[in-house]
């Protein structure tokens, strides 16, 4: 062994400094304590956040203070207010309530539409008139240009009735008008007055 250290006692010298060198490295670094990253937290603020929480906790609490005068006589109107109107809510039920006991009155009999006399007429000329309305105005037996040119407001006022969203449609979009050129076969005076048919 000794002959061996003589022969590579260069390497061995080396080998002992690295091995000093990390050593003391270690020793250094691993000795230190880890750097503390900050995380804030509410006393960073600074005492006067905590003491003005304090002095708010510490406070006794508000004195109690009187209502006014007429405080109670206007909680004795509202309490009159709200027993009239749950009366009047009692009343309306027990009238519906009777309602629905009584049997059904008979529907008074519609006249039936008169049925149109010749062929149909194409009622989609009629400007505002669209498919779910002709299906509609069909169902209703109305086919002709002469039915339609013949409607009174009465008759306009009826038929809103069972338009639903398309109530008023009728009356805005002149179909009365409409259909009385188009019965003629006023085609000028229509596409003058409505537009290009």
């Amino acid at each position: 062994m000794v002959q061996m250290i003589e022969a590579n006692w260069l390497i061995f010298i080396a080998a002992l400094l690295i091995g000093i060198v990390v050593a003391y490295w270690l020793f250094v670094h691993g000795a230190k304590p880890h750097k503390r990253q900050h995380r804030p937290d509410v006393l960073d603020e600074g005492t006067g956040p905590a003491k003005r929480n304090q002095s708010l906790i510490d406070t006794p609490p508000a004195a109690h203070i009187d209502p006014p005068a007429m405080a109670g006589t206007m909680a004795g109107i509202g309490e009159v207010i709200a027993v009239a109107a749950q009366e009047e809510v009692d009343a309306a039920q027990e009238r519906k309530e009777e309602e629905q006991q009584r049997p059904p009155a008979e529907p008074a009999p519609q006249p039936a539409p008169a049925p149109a006399a010749g062929e149909p007429d194409d009622l989609r000329k009629i400007k505002g008139l669209g498919p779910k309305m002709l299906t509609l105005l069909h169902s209703l037996g109305i086919t002709r240009f002469e039915q339609i040119a013949g409607w009174t407001d009465a008759d306009l006022d009826e038929l809103d009735t069972k338009l639903g969203s398309f109530a008023g449609r009728p009356r805005r979009d002149n179909w009365v008008e409409q259909a009385r050129l188009l019965a003629d076969g006023n085609t000028a005076g229509y596409e003058e007055k409505f537009g290009k048919l």
